[in-house]
């Protein structure tokens, strides 16, 4: 199994038969996969492979994996090719890089937004995710190896286990900007509850830390180090690859139990979060962000 956790346009970690399942190392000697697809462009990429009944999907981009349109139709499309691959018997997904795991949606993309249908689209990529990992008949674990801002929080909430290096900050920003989270919230809340969730959602200013969001439910469990963090993902998707995927499937279910109306409840929230990021309030808000 192959885990890139940095650009490959620099190095990446690669599997080891000797020691360490995790290697750094150049990327022209990385071992060939079972399976491989890289989806590139200037502006990020996505990259995923199949080894041994698990499917690693790696999302990156240069501004902190921040996630313009492009990037969140490419993962959940490679979801959802892996959920319906039935070779795959569970999915990792993570970034590369080593800062943010991500910095939720691209400022740049939200400032070329110029109409409610535009909006409406940028914002159901991350329906889209969502909604691709809740209908995946496989387990989906996260490898969150630093801080979720935003659109990152609604990722890290949405994959059904989410193993966390112990520096990996939260914060739900959304409302500083004047939009909201209101794509991702139903994903939040269903991790959290909807009290953690308000909190959340009306302090975007503040930092939650590792250890806080495993008490609240965000995290499953945090690790002190990388090789700690890139183990624990290893033994647990081994061994959810050897069970039977009929059971995993029909539990995955029933852990996503009343989630059913989600394509549209989430395509409306999208029109939501689409008609108010063209507000001078976000506009303004985005605009000092990026020139901090």
């Amino acid at each position: 199994m192959n885990y890139p956790v940095s650009s490959p346009y620099r190095s990446c970690y690669a599997i080891s038969h000797r020691s360490k399942w995790f290697e750094r190392t150049n990327l022209h000697s990385i071992r060939p996969l079972n399976r491989t697809n890289h989806i590139s462009m200037s502006d990020g990429h996505v990259h995923s492979t199949v080894e041994e009944g698990i499917a690693t999907i790696s999302f990156h981009h240069p501004k902190s994996n921040s996630l313009p349109g492009h990037i969140l139709r490419s993962i959940a499309s490679a979801i959802e090719t892996a959920g319906n691959d039935t070779n795959v018997r569970v999915i990792i997904l993570q970034s590369e890089g080593e800062k943010a795991f991500c910095a939720g949606a691209s400022f740049d993309e939200l400032l070329a937004i110029d109409d409610i249908a535009a909006g409406t689209v940028f914002f159901s990529g991350f329906a889209a995710v969502i909604n691709a990992i809740r209908k995946a008949p496989v387990f989906v674990i996260g490898r969150i190896h630093s801080h979720i801002v935003g659109g990152g929080v609604g990722l890290a909430c949405a994959v059904d286990i989410a193993y966390a290096h112990e520096n990996a900050s939260a914060r739900l920003s959304e409302l500083a900007i004047g939009i909201g989270p209101f794509v991702v919230g139903p994903a939040v809340e269903r991790k959290t509850g909807n009290g953690v969730f308000g909190l959340l959602s009306a302090t975007p200013a503040t930092r939650r830390s590792a250890a806080w969001c495993v008490q609240n439910g965000i995290y499953a469990e945090l690790f002190p180090t990388m090789d700690a963090l890139n183990s624990k993902i290893e033994e647990h998707t081994k061994e959810l690859s050897t069970y039977s995927p009929e059971a995993m499937a029909e539990l995955k279910k029933i852990m996503w139990r009343g989630t059913e109306d989600w394509d549209t409840l989430l395509a409306d929230r999208a029109a939501t979060s689409g008609r108010l990021v063209l507000s001078d309030f976000t506009r303004n808000a985005i605009a000092k962000f990026k020139n901090k």
